[in-house]
């Protein structure tokens, strides 16, 4: 078995490519050079500088993930940290470490076999589905290994084709759709994360600020970053979100060390969220990897018996599974790398590896990794090849030995940069005809889902059951793929699965 996959050829970018600067002509490689050979950089119309740059910015906006991940899994003692059915619990440092480590390795190996510019890491929903639920049944390496069956069925899939195939089902309406429907969660993502829009209490689900009005200093920070960012990108400038999170990470840093606001508490909301913008103690520590291989691969089973064990299982694979699916389309697009009908170069190699991210996540209790939407950055920059991956792996490798450097840019300026990339996505919604209801309702239902329910998999879901019911109804049953059927049936036992959950426990 081999997991090169060079079966689709690349193609020239076509125009839903993010613009190149009108005043700059890419200067390529030295011809013949290896890079350029084995990245394809000048053909697929980018230059050693993008793929650099795009690697960076990538890290910059993924690398709160080191920080954040020991916060949701781990913790200094076990009366900070979620503990499992038997009060374990994962060491903070451990968890911050692994984090580093798989996502560099699989980022690494994504850019060199895919050789597509997406990051990996582990993924939000599935860290906090383990650490809010599946520990309250089994111990964390009891669902570690859950993880990791997870992600050799994923493997699987892409292996023997099945994941291809239910990609190659999904009509372009709904795959432009879903790369809309991301564009608008991860800007939701950035105005949240930012405290630009908050949930509110006794009022609407989310309001501007506090009370309607910005209250605090990050979120002006948010403001200006996002200001500055979207002018670089207006002007055409070169490096202009890279320039823009350096530029407003120093005002940030300039901010705290004159105002001294500090970290956002219950008693201080209008601080930094997540990263202070400070540089304290220690540059440099030596990362423990005491949590490689802490797994149980079937003692859940045992635990809890196999029929709930399954349904946890399936949980993980259908939010795994989707989830990367859709980040994929949605980034191709956006780099220019997708064909007409959706797919992109090295399709099969890309869904292999990212199994591997699951299965490598479970291995090392880091949590299931996965490409993550905040790639589209780095693409935003230029990236367009698997170098733009290296470099952001080799930077999560030295992340491992830097964390108090990693944390230095907060969580508001990196909000800033998804909201910029947001709006780039927003363009693929030219592709959707919505002067036909029986696209327009699926596709919008898509869209809209994702942001408002925080989940792309939820999304993609909800579009593919109401094309599926729609199409039928509307009397062209004969042009919804089988496999959608398959898979619409497959998310209705999802989004049932918690009174499922109850029928088994009863």
């Amino acid at each position: 078995m081999t997991i090169l996959d060079n079966s689709h050829e690349e193609h020239s970018a076509p125009s839903t490519r993010i613009p190149r600067p009108a005043n700059s002509t890419p200067k390529p490689p030295a011809p013949g050079s290896f890079l350029d050979r084995f990245f394809q950089i000048t053909r697929r119309g980018s230059t050693l500088a993008r793929e650099f740059r795009g690697g960076l910015v990538t890290f910059f906006t993924m690398a709160y993930i080191v920080i954040l991940n020991p916060l949701i899994l781990g913790g200094f003692s076990a009366d900070n940290a979620p503990t499992d059915v038997a009060g374990g619990w994962l060491s903070a440092a451990q968890v911050g470490a692994v984090t580093g480590l798989t996502a560099g390795v699989m980022t690494i190996l994504f850019g060199l076999v895919a050789n597509l510019p997406f990051g990996l890491a582990a993924g939000l929903g599935i860290n906090s589905f383990l650490a809010v639920s599946v520990i309250q049944e089994v111990t964390w390496a009891e669902a570690m290994g859950l993880v990791v069956i997870n992600g050799i069925l994923i493997v699987l899939f892409g292996i023997t084709g099945a994941r291809t195939a239910i990609f190659r089902a999904v009509p372009k309406e709904l795959k432009a759709a879903i790369t809309v429907g991301i564009g608008l969660f991860i800007a939701f993502i950035g105005f949240v994360d930012s405290g630009f829009v908050k949930a509110s209490a006794g009022g609407p689900p989310v309001q501007l600020g506090n009370g309607g009005s910005i209250t605090s200093v990050p979120t002006l920070v948010f403001i200006i970053g996002l200001l500055a960012m979207g002018i670089l990108v207006a002007r055409k400038v070169q490096g202009g979100l890279l320039i823009g999170i350096v530029g407003t990470t120093f005002l940030a840093a300039v901010v705290e060390a004159v105002m001294k606001i500090g970290p956002a508490t219950e008693t201080n909301p209008g601080g930094w969220h997540l990263n202070t913008p400070v540089l304290s103690g220690q540059l440099v520590s030596a990362p423990d990897l005491g949590l490689v291989g802490h797994f149980d691969l079937f003692g859940a089973f045992g635990r809890i018996g196999a029929l709930a064990a399954t349904m946890l299982v399936f949980t993980l694979v259908f939010t795994n599974f989707f989830d990367a699916m859709g980040t994929m389309t949605g980034l191709a697009k956006s780099a220019g790398v997708a064909h007409k009908d959706g797919t992109f170069p090295r399709l099969k190699s890309a869904f292999i590896v990212e199994g591997f991210g699951a299965v490598a996540g479970g291995a090392t209790s880091g949590s299931s990794n996965t490409v993550y939407i905040d790639s589209a950055a780095g693409i935003g920059e230029g990236a367009r090849t698997g170098l733009a991956s290296v470099v952001t792996g080799v930077l999560f490798l030295g992340s491992m030995f830097l964390t108090p450097l990693t944390s230095v840019v907060p969580l508001e300026v990196a909000a800033a940069a998804l909201v910029v990339v947001g709006a780039m996505m927003m363009a693929q919604i030219r592709e959707i005809k919505f002067s036909k209801f029986s696209v327009a309702l699926p596709a919008f239902l898509t869209i809209v889902t994702m942001p408002l329910s925080y989940s792309i998999a939820n999304g993609i879901g909800v579009g593919f059951i109401s094309w599926a019911v729609i199409g039928a109804a509307s009397g062209k049953a004969w042009k919804v793929h089988p496999l959608m059927w398959v898979v619409s049936a497959g998310f209705l036992v999802y989004f049932a699965r918690g009174p499922i959950n109850l029928l088994l426990g009863a």
